[in-house]
This record gives structure tokens, C-alpha cells and sequence, in this order.
């Protein structure tokens, strides 16, 4: 068991390192720290209010099943970064091209927690899937670029936002009704 967990790890490094050193441009420089915005839990909360006011009923409806995802991951992935206390590659490794600090733990992502949250409810209420997992993709990859996270910290904090997804999608007529319920009492 543990040479399984030593050789993740270092598959963990190769592919870090790989991203992090080898796919180093000026381009990627300006753009990964821009496009790395759209994993905040504020960027999302914006696109609830956007969607609340100019969305009519299927976007206030979407804003709040989305509202109720986001503060699950945000809650979730702050709680499992402080049992699991990881620190950030830059804070133990070398050679680390790094565009960006924090100083909270490394594992899992929220960015990516939150990014996958919102592109998979996005994606199946309002479809082009697809481009919204690419979207996802990409702001998780920018993790991992900017030195912040390491692959697996961006792979748990996908899989964290799609079960998330996938619970309140799957609970949402529920939470209309009783949503439903409340406004009209």
C-alpha cells in the first residue's frame, strides 16, 4: 500500500513539474492568473446575482440551487483543506515557478471545487456541457501552473464539485418546493 501511495506521489511531482516548469510562456504568465479568477467562490456568487436579477424564473431558480452548491463547496473544501493540512508545492518544493501565494493549505482546490460546481449546474440547466467542463479544465490547470496546487490537490477538488452537483441537482426539486413554499406563505 504504501509503494501505490509513493508512486501517486510521485506521478503527483512529474506531472506538477511538468505543467509548472516545462510549460512556462510569457503568454501563459498573463493569462493563467486572469483565467484562474473564474474558480473564486466571489466570481460565482456574481454570476448567482447576475442570473437572480436578469434571469428570470429558470435563472432566480438556477441562482439559488447554485447559491446552495457553492456554499457547500466553499464550507467542504475549507474544512478538508485544514484536516488534511497540506502545504502548497511552492512552500516545500524547489524550482517552483511560482504566479501566485496563499497562505491557507493545499488540498483540495477550491477553485476547482468551485469552477466544477458551477460549470456541471451551468452546463446541464443551460447545456453546452462541454464548454463548461473546458472551462473547468482550464481554471483548474491554472492551479497548477500558477504553483499553488499540485495535480491531485485540482483532481479532489473536481471530484468534491461534481458530487456536490450532483447531490443538489438531484435534491432541487425539493428545494424549489420548499423555496416555492416560503415565498408565497
Amino acid at each position: 500500500m504504501l509503494d501505490l501511495i509513493g508512486a501517486a506521489s510521485n506521478v503527483d511531482l512529474i506531472i506538477f513539474y511538468f505543467i509548472n516548469s516545462n510549460l512556462q510562456n510569457s503568454y501563459f504568465n498573463f493569462i493563467m492568473p486572469l483565467i484562474t479568477n473564474a474558480g473564486l467562490y466571489l466570481f460565482w456568487l456574481g454570476v448567482c446575482a447576475i442570473l437572480a436579477i436578469f434571469g428570470g424564473d429558470k435563472g432566480r431558480n438556477v441562482a439559488l440551487i447554485l447559491l446552495i452548491a457553492i456554499v457547500m463547496g466553499y464550507i467542504l473544501s475549507e474544512a478538508l483543506k485544514y484536516i488534511f493540512m497540506r502545504p502548497r508545492p511552492y512552500q516545500v518544493l524547489t524550482g517552483v515557478h511560482q504566479l501566485a501565494a496563499l497562505n491557507s493549505p493545499s488540498f483540495p482546490s477550491g477553485h476547482a471545487t468551485q469552477v466544477f460546481i458551477a460549470c456541471v449546474i451551468l452546463g446541464r440547466k443551460y447545456g453546452y456541457i462541454l464548454l463548461f467542463l473546458l472551462l473547468a479544465i482550464v481554471v483548474s490547470f491554472s492551479r497548477v501552473y500558477l504553483g499553488v496546487h499540485y495535480p491531485s490537490d485540482v483532481i479532489a477538488g473536481a471530484l468534491l464539485g461534481i458530487g456536490i452537483s450532483i447531490i443538489v441537482l438531484h435534491f432541487e426539486d425539493d428545494i424549489l418546493k420548499l423555496k416555492n413554499r416560503l415565498v408565497h406563505r
